[in-house]
């Protein structure tokens, strides 16, 4: 059964990595080195990086190039929700394509027997994401 569509593949599992080992080992406002956190997480660096821009982009870490450099949280550990992180990384997770954001609802939306139930489900997962803080992971 190829082709299994998950709520978090490893894009988002390892940014809930990197987040909970950032929020344990930053402190202060330093910044951590991509090499210090990828070698504690037994994550490339190369694919770190793709990882770490996401996160940069969503606005979850600042980047600071050069001596003294690499990442840091921007906001404390405890502001943080896991479906925050997990949507910077993965973009939408909707359970099914007509819930994700921006999607336009299909021709049989408003007869359609099952939407009620993915949308209770879509809000039972989110809810469940958004309720969960990084601080609860480390």
């Amino acid at each position: 059964m190829g082709g299994q569509k998950v709520i978090a593949s490893t894009k988002g599992r390892y940014a809930l990595r990197v987040m909970a080992d950032m929020a344990e080992y930053c402190k202060d406002g330093e910044f951590i080195s991509l090499k210090d956190i990828a070698a504690r997480e037994e994550i490339s660096e190369k694919y770190l990086e793709a990882i770490m821009k996401l996160l940069v982009e969503n606005k979850l870490v600042l980047g600071h190039r050069g001596k003294g450099g690499g990442y840091r949280l921007v906001k404390k550990p405890e502001e943080y929700s896991v479906g925050e992180i997990i949507r910077a990384a993965e973009g939408d997770i909707a359970p099914v394509a007509c819930l994700s954001q921006g999607a336009q609802k299909c021709d049989r939306y408003d007869v359609c027997r099952t939407v009620s139930m993915w949308e209770k489900l879509d809000t039972i997962i989110n809810d469940y994401l958004d309720g969960v803080k990084l601080t609860d992971l480390i």
